[in-house]
């Protein structure tokens, strides 16, 4: 690899290896030390190809939840099993990797500002801005960006837009999926709502257990499946369809009753 080559983007690989590697060994002991990511299905993660594949997952902070799956990402393709233990992963990172996030987000600050810069490929929410609802056009440019990333590589991307439980899938993430026919591949986490602030910054409270399952990618039929039946897909693999409220738990568990009731209910389904 050339010292200045550049991806799509025009970001040079090197600084962006050594981000991944400063910021990885800065936030590990996160998710492996003062809190426990307990991590399932990472062998999915292997399987896949280099490009265009989009991983869709809940979302429950601004980057908490992105710097996770870059460690898990990493380790699972450095061979580790559902774990990421020694940060030996890090040293060659995967590249093209790139999640999607709100351009406002990633200018409100020098880390967000850093954190951009190891991939994000920032758009103009079309609902919310400065914490005010608004009614906007889709800017095309922010949809052949994400066209342009799934080209180069891995996108992870949050359907729902917002950090709040259960609200509706934005149709254009659907869209994306209808015209750049992507692997797509859903992602639950939990845990980290109680382990950090809402940007994901600040540790909240330690000795959280911190959960993240990879499923097997969407059985999708590109051409003959409607934009509400890709977000209803969306809404059942993610976990974040309205028939899903029926079993969160209402009273004072532990992260590991929590866990445990919501798996005993999934393999009752």
């Amino acid at each position: 690899m050339g010292l200045f080559k550049r991806n799509p983007f025009g970001h040079i690989l090197f600084i962006k290896k050594w981000l991944i590697r400063i910021l990885g060994a800065m936030t590990h002991r996160r998710f492996r030390g003062f809190n426990e990511l307990q991590i399932d299905g990472s062998e999915i993660i292997k399987a896949l190809p280099d490009k265009n594949v989009l991983f869709i997952s809940n979302h429950q902070t601004y980057f908490a939840d992105v710097v996770a799956m870059f460690h898990v990402f990493n380790a699972s393709l450095s061979n580790r099993e559902d774990s990421i233990k020694n940060i030996g992963y890090l040293w060659n990172p995967k590249l093209n990797l790139y999640y999607v996030a709100a351009k406002e987000t990633m200018r409100s600050g020098l880390l967000p500002k850093i954190l951009a810069y190891v991939g994000s490929v920032s758009i103009e929410r079309t609902w919310r801005a400065e914490g005010q609802d608004v009614n906007r056009q889709v800017k095309m440019s922010d949809i052949s960006n994400i066209g342009k990333a799934l080209g180069d590589g891995w996108v992870i991307t949050f359907p729902q837009g917002t950090t709040t439980p259960f609200k509706p899938i934005r149709k254009g993430t659907a869209h994306i999926i209808k015209r750049y026919r992507p692997i797509v591949v859903p992602i639950v986490i939990d845990g980290f709502r109680r382990s950090f602030d809402k940007r994901g910054l600040r540790i909240k409270k330690k000795n959280i257990l911190q959960s993240m399952e990879i499923k097997a990618p969407l059985e999708i039929d590109y051409d003959n499946d409607s934009i509400d039946s890709i977000v209803e897909k969306i809404e059942y693999a993610i976990e974040q369809h309205p028939s899903f409220l029926k079993v969160i738990p209402q009273e004072e568990l532990t992260a590991q009753e929590e866990l445990n009731k919501l798996r005993e209910w999934r393999s009752k389904s």
